[in-house]
């Protein structure tokens, strides 16, 4: 056991002044158990806590530390924009070179707009579904997880299914009511809902390859299928790229898979981990924006220049050098490897989900490819497994309704090092 007292001390005085101790559920450790360790710095592939402990950190911050965090390039160009100021509330050529830069990697994207968070761009995008379709009703699935607006909690994945929230207070019956959901991969339930609601349909939103209840891959002519039925019907589709966005390929999910969306959502990669989203799209959906159209949707802090010029950096960076990808999926199939190999060996069930540098381990006997699914996994062993990792110095998603993301800094001693650790936790459960 690592020492962490300074992570308890910290935790308990934390727990006096924010809810839970924490400023976003998952980070709790409900679902794994134990103290919640607190993060002093991070460099390259490990992270610091308080206490000095180092890990190997397979969480990226949820995805956007791509080649690793403190990548010198992007801290350079922080320090310097810092210094001519934190915020102005007013246009910035930065704003426009970013936009320019995202339509040059990303497929089907006319016109975007920055905002503040990744909750704030899927939130706007449905916004803007409603208004462009004059239609109400959107459709989710199950497990998918797109932030915390009211819409997007009916039958969330992600922190409320750590946290076993069925329900949420707050949420009215009539949000509720126009939120439709099926499983994430039934393309029958999808037809099925958008017969029995013919023309009230805005929207269909789905993370095309969901990271909110562990790495779950899409069926083949799943997204196709949608993607028809969307045409067909004058439904809006949407894809929540916070996750994949930049990191499956330049051009996100909509590249890797050969799909195209009406309007796409992405996150903090765009601003290498600071607070930062975008939605973006089709012209002739982003011409209702205001001030060009009627719907609103404004904020001090869309574009602000920090979070800018740390995420034209990332991006530039990843857009000239696009081997990147191969090196950080080469990486990801070695460790899926490796796992598999220690797994198989320990006799004990198990699922490995993978596309890209997206990864889970999901211990089950059965095949995960919804939220059903991975909740009926065993998932009181991976609360075991993480603990036994962690204390052996590798940082995993503290539920196992989480992706795992690599980062290019890790190196083949650090996947070694992951995989020498899962056969000795495997051994110690």
């Amino acid at each position: 056991m690592k020492n962490i007292k300074s992570s308890e001390a910290l935790f308990a005085r934390a727990q006096e002044s924010i809810p839970g101790g924490v400023n976003s559920p998952v980070r709790a450790f409900k679902s794994v158990g134990g103290t919640p360790l607190f993060i002093q710095k991070a460099k390259g592939a490990y992270l610091h806590d308080v206490d000095g402990n180092q890990y190997i950190d397979y969480i990226a911050s949820w995805g956007p530390m791509i080649l690793g965090h403190a990548y010198e390039p992007v801290v350079k160009a922080i320090q310097e924009y810092a210094a001519y100021s934190t915020s102005y509330g007013a246009p910035t050529e930065l704003e426009v070179k970013m936009a320019e830069l995202i339509k040059s990697m990303a497929p089907n994207v006319d016109l975007i707009r920055m905002v503040s968070s990744g909750t704030e761009a899927c939130m706007s995008a449905i916004r803007v579904a409603r208004g462009f379709t004059g239609r109400n009703k959107i459709l989710k699935f199950e497990g998918c997880y797109h932030g915390h607006a009211d819409s997007f909690l009916v039958k969330a994945g992600s922190g409320l299914a750590t946290l076993n929230i069925q329900t949420v207070p707050g949420v009215t019956a009539g949000v509720a009511n126009d939120t439709l959901t099926c499983a994430y991969n039934d393309l029958a339930a999808v037809k099925q809902l958008a017969r029995t609601h013919k023309g009230e349909i805005a929207a269909i939103i789905v993370e095309p390859v969901a990271g909110n209840m562990g790495c779950i891959l899409p069926e083949p002519g799943f997204l196709e299928g949608i993607r028809q039925l969307c045409d067909e019907d004058g439904i809006v589709f949407i894809f929540d790229e916070v996750m994949t966005g930049f990191r499956l390929a330049p051009g996100g999910a909509q590249e890797k898979l050969g799909i195209n969306a009406d309007l796409v959502t992405y996150g903090k990669v765009i601003g290498a981990g600071m607070p930062v989203g975008a939605f973006g799209g089709k012209r002739e959906i982003m011409d209702v924006v205001a001030p060009l159209g009627k719907v609103y949707q404004a904020g001090t802090l869309s574009g602000n220049p920090i979070a800018m010029i740390a995420g034209y950096t990332l991006l530039t960076e990843l857009q000239k050098n696009p081997g990147l990808y191969n090196e950080l999926d080469a990486k990801t199939t070695y460790l899926k490897n490796g796992l598999e190999e220690v797994l198989s060996a320990s006799g004990q069930p198990y699922i490995i989900n993978h596309m890209g540098s997206m990864i889970s381990v999901h211990f089950s006997d059965h095949a995960v490819t919804d939220f059903a699914t991975a909740a009926s996994a065993n998932n009181a062993r991976f609360s075991k497994y993480f603990h036994a990792m962690l204390d052996r110095g590798i940082y995993l998603p503290p539920s196992a309704f989480e992706s795992w993301f690599l980062n290019n800094a890790l190196t083949k001693e650090d996947l070694d090092k992951t995989i020498a650790a899962t056969k000795e936790s495997l051994a110690s459960l």
